[in-house]
């Protein structure tokens, strides 16, 4: 092997290295890789108000909580007894699709 050999295998793992790290990040921006776990705190619903303002309902443990989130602040808005099992008062959010139903729907758009 002669050094145009060398060099072109080193470019040629670089950019597989650089492409497998910006699939990840644009996956973990998109949203698609989200573990449908039990979890703590679970997000309820919520509203947009306007360009970066939320209203969220949060249940944690025994309370849910209702919260204000604009792009610099999270406030506590009011707090509420938790939710009888039996009475359904807001629909829940419906998870997020698998990463492979979300890649299947991504190849059937094209």
């Amino acid at each position: 092997m002669n050094e145009v050999d060398v060099l072109r295998l080193v470019v040629s793992l670089i950019f597989i290295v650089m492409l497998i790290l910006a699939c990840a990040w644009i996956t973990r921006r998109a949203g698609w890789l989200r573990t449908g776990g039990q979890q703590a705190i679970k997000v309820v619903s919520s509203q947009s108000l306007g360009a970066k303002a939320y209203v969220a309902l949060v249940e944690v443990e025994d309370a849910r909580l209702v919260l204000g989130i604009t792009g610099t602040q999270i406030s506590l808005l009011h707090t509420l007894p938790p939710a009888q099992p039996g009475t359904p008062s807001v629909q829940a959010v419906t998870p997020a699709p698998g990463f492979a139903a979300t890649l299947s729907k991504i190849m059937k758009g094209r």
